[in-house]
């Protein structure tokens, strides 16, 4: 077996906690069937992680890395309606390409708020949500050459809440249609406070 170094044992582990996670639940998921998942000696975890918690966050942070997506190259005389909604619907194909993973992310908040001295990691979590929507939408005002008339942190707690709202109701029930339609009116509330830069 080859030699792998630190961040590609870190990466080997968090990986196969999210596979347990996905099999066996938060609740259910112990640093020994991680290892056992990823086939590394216990002694590996402890290497690589100071604690369950830290490996917690960064199954968080995986699995929200592999949700993200760039702001969507349109043509140049798109709108920005077209790049927003683009962008957006980038954002929603990864969550239903991967829907047991965004299940977890739920599982873990819950899991975080109920035991004792883990309600940081919660915390932890939203914050980080709440760092991404910033960027997302940061990056959306620098490719469109706008400004949002709303404050960036309410906007980005705003969106969060209706991209976090939206993929757990569509977990709940798959309506498709329904949740497609809830994206779209997103897009043009969004293009609703874009104003061109001077």
């Amino acid at each position: 077996m080859p030699r792998l170094s630190a961040d590609e044992r870190r990466e080997q582990l968090v990986e196969a906690a999210i596979r347990v996670m996905i099999r066996d639940g938060v609740a259910r998921t112990t640093t020994r069937a991680v290892v056992t998942e990823a086939a590394v000696p216990l002694g590996a975890f402890h290497y690589c992680f100071r604690s369950k918690e830290e490996l917690l966050q960064s199954v968080i942070e995986r699995i929200m890395e592999r949700a993200l997506t760039p702001v969507v190259a349109q043509p140049e005389d798109a709108s920005a309606y077209d790049v927003i909604h683009a962008t957006l619907h980038a954002y929603w194909d990864r969550v239903r390409e991967r829907p047991a993973e965004h299940l977890v992310t739920y599982e873990l908040t819950q899991y975080a708020l109920r035991q004792p001295g883990l309600a940081d990691l919660a915390r932890k979590q939203y914050r980080h949500y709440l760092a991404i929507n910033s960027a997302y939408l940061e990056s959306l005002a620098r490719t469109l050459d706008i400004h949002w008339t709303v404050d960036l942190p309410v906007l980005a707690r705003h969106g969060l809440s209706v991209l976090d709202g939206l993929t757990l109701n569509w977990l709940v029930d798959r309506e498709d249609a329904e949740a497609t339609a809830a994206l779209d009116e997103f897009a043009r509330y969004l293009t609703s406070l874009a104003r061109p830069n001077p």
